[in-house]
């Protein structure tokens, strides 16, 4: 039995992380979203402006939790 090295080597990958964002901007059901680096993205879902949400591969999940967030590098 062969094994593709490179298709072993994705299964390993993570499919798309959950990312914590906050809402700049609504425009009908698609948001602009901030993430802690500066990145930004837009998400599909529901939130107000000002709103810390979950977001993965392009979808709003859930509303985050309103604590302080702090990045550690290692």
């Amino acid at each position: 039995m062969s094994t593709n090295i490179f298709t072993a080597f994705v299964a390993l990958l993570p499919s798309y992380p959950l990312q914590l964002a906050t809402i700049t901007a609504i425009e009908g059901e698609v948001a602009q979203l901030v993430l802690p680096g500066g990145g930004v993205l837009t998400a599909r879902g529901a939130g107000a402006v000002g709103d810390q949400v979950f977001v993965r591969d392009g979808v709003i999940e859930a509303q985050a939790p309103d604590m302080p967030f702090v990045q550690v590098e290692i």
